[in-house]
């Protein structure tokens, strides 16, 4: 990975960088920057950056939405990036054994979760911006609810990342939210196609992480105590 890059990986042990609130570190959760030769994080003055000895350099992008929107869509955005927020505190401190581990009788764990919210992103990035009503690749895939012994909870989380800026890239080029698009049509359509505007989209996008942010506060509660509320 190119030096600066931002990549997603849990933060096992972080701590405020010098000079910076240590109340803060509490929402370090996820982002990594590379490190120089002497191992000294760079620091990009735009989110705020902390040093996990675990992780390197940690910034909270999916918290930031572009500074260049404003008005309602800025207001999505960042509603949408609120949830992101509250649902990567659950995967904060474990590892992959315990990201793929059921604590539930359902089969959801933490893992599937984000890997699902991912797939989801995209899929819903992809509808929105083709406007063609075709089915997008993996839509109905049920693999996509399952972390797999290949998974690494990093690597899921990167392409949550990857997902989410996806998301706000589109968005950002909007004309406005009030054009629609053809859905998909699937098992559970109703006979007439339906057609749903950029603002409806982002409506549930937002509404479907929520669900399961609070699926995976439930998850991480039995898996070892830890709630968001508690965390935060």
């Amino acid at each position: 990975m190119s030096e600066g890059t931002v990549r997603l990986a849990p933060c096992l042990n972080a701590r405020p960088a010098p000079g910076r609130d240590r109340r803060s570190a509490r929402t370090c959760a996820v982002f990594t920057r590379s490190a120089d030769a002497g191992g000294a994080a760079r620091q990009s003055g735009h989110p705020p950056t902390y040093i996990c000895p675990t992780v390197g350099s940690v910034t909270s992008n999916l918290r930031t939405t572009s500074s260049a929107l404003a008005g309602e869509r800025a207001e999505l955005l960042s509603a949408l990036a609120d949830q992101r927020e509250l649902l990567l505190i659950t995967v904060r401190g474990i590892n992959d054994a315990q990201a793929i581990q059921r604590t539930v009788v359902s089969e959801l764990t933490l893992g599937g979760i984000i890997k699902h919210l991912s797939r989801g992103e995209r899929v819903w990035t992809q509808i929105l911006v083709e406007g063609d009503g075709e089915m997008p690749e993996g839509m109905l895939d049920l693999g996509q609810y399952r972390m797999t012994e290949d998974d690494t909870l990093a690597g899921l989380l990167e392409e949550y990342d990857e997902a989410a800026r996806g998301t706000e890239k589109a968005v950002s080029e909007l004309r406005d939210l009030e054009g629609t698009v053809p859905l998909p049509l699937t098992p559970w359509s109703p006979p007439e196609r339906e057609y749903w505007s950029a603002r409806r989209i982002l409506l549930h996008l937002i509404r479907e992480t929520a669900q399961h942010a609070g699926h995976a506060d439930i998850i991480r509660e039995t898996l070892d105590g830890a709630s968001t509320t508690a965390q935060r």
